[in-house]
């Protein structure tokens, strides 16, 4: 289980070997909740009262506000203060494993980035139209993550570049570990493009580091423009925002200014790119900005030893 987050672990495989069956729920099981007023549920009261310090409970009867203390997040049983002391200590271990990954990766110039979103933004259509321009032109590897099947690792192999499936399981995202488990299973060229697709979700995946050279935050059109300031965490980790879909846009109602706008609100800095996979709009753009950075990691190889 990682405590960070409250996925679970079980079921991972890298490279599509022991893959986990998916669970049925229990019967009885809870499918949905709705909202119910704060005095009905008097052990609600008594936990807000008794903790006042590390209360959760926002003082709007309407609003439930779970990332309120240090922790910014809730788990039954931890205390705000246990909850900060575990994270630190899994996101402590990953970072170093991600340090291990990143020095592996520089130190043969492979550029590598993490490519994150929600699940339906056309990640993977973006990566399957990247992949097929580059062809020829560069060598490219990806590492694909998802709970279950090698769907998308199979869309990729289609395109004759090579793909590992990493299968998280319960887990709701990638982490170094698994990367560098991935690694080592992959005969990756110097001087190369490593894409990895990291599980849809735009929450878990922004605290986990990778080794990446960049994070890449995929939006598409089809979302709605209020999600940098729903998810900001994510749109704060990622250096580059790839605004998708946007051949859909005639028949939308999206404000692409304000969706920008509010991930600059996040992150100033963020770089903004619109790409349709369908249209090819913004593709050639795409593509410079990754030439830019493989080629900045192939300046700072390190030069080979002399015998």
């Amino acid at each position: 289980m990682c405590t960070v987050c409250g996925c679970g672990s079980g079921g991972v495989s890298i490279g599509g070997a022991g893959r986990a069956q998916s669970a049925r729920p229990k019967a009885g099981a809870t499918r949905a909740w709705k909202s119910v007023p704060a005095q009905a549920v008097p052990e609600l009261a008594l936990h807000s009262a008794a903790v006042p310090d590390e209360s959760h409970i926002h003082a709007d009867p309407l609003h439930l506000h779970f990332g309120a203390g240090p922790a910014h997040a809730h788990a039954p049983g931890l205390t705000q203060s246990q909850m900060v002391k575990i994270e630190r200590d899994i996101l402590g271990e990953n970072d170093a494993r991600a340090e291990t990954n990143r020095r592996r990766l520089a130190g043969r110039g492979i550029f590598a980035l993490n490519l994150v979103s929600s699940p339906g933004s056309g990640k993977t259509a973006l990566l399957v139209r990247t992949l097929t321009e580059l062809a020829g032109r560069v060598p490219v590897a990806v590492i694909e993550g998802d709970q279950q099947t090698e769907f998308d690792a199979e869309r990729i192999r289609a395109t004759g570049v090579a793909a590992l499936q990493i299968n998280t399981g319960k887990g709701c995202h990638l982490d170094a570990d698994m990367v560098g488990r991935a690694l080592a299973q992959m005969q990756l060229a110097d001087d190369s493009l490593l894409l990895i697709e990291n599980v849809g979700n735009l929450v878990c995946p922004a605290a986990f580091d990778l080794g990446e050279a960049h994070k890449v935050a995929i939006l598409s059109v089809t979302e709605g423009e209020d999600k940098p300031l729903k998810y900001p965490d994510m749109f704060a980790a990622a250096d580059l925002m790839l605004l998708n879909k946007v051949d859909l846009l005639p028949h939308l109602t999206f404000d692409v200014e304000r969706a920008i706008g509010y991930a600059r609100r996040v992150n100033p800095a963020i770089e903004v790119i619109r790409t349709s996979a369908t249209s090819g709009e913004g593709i050639a753009e795409w593509l410079a900005w990754l030439e830019r950075g493989m080629a900045k990691a192939r300046a700072a190889r390190p030069a080979p030893r002399l015998a």
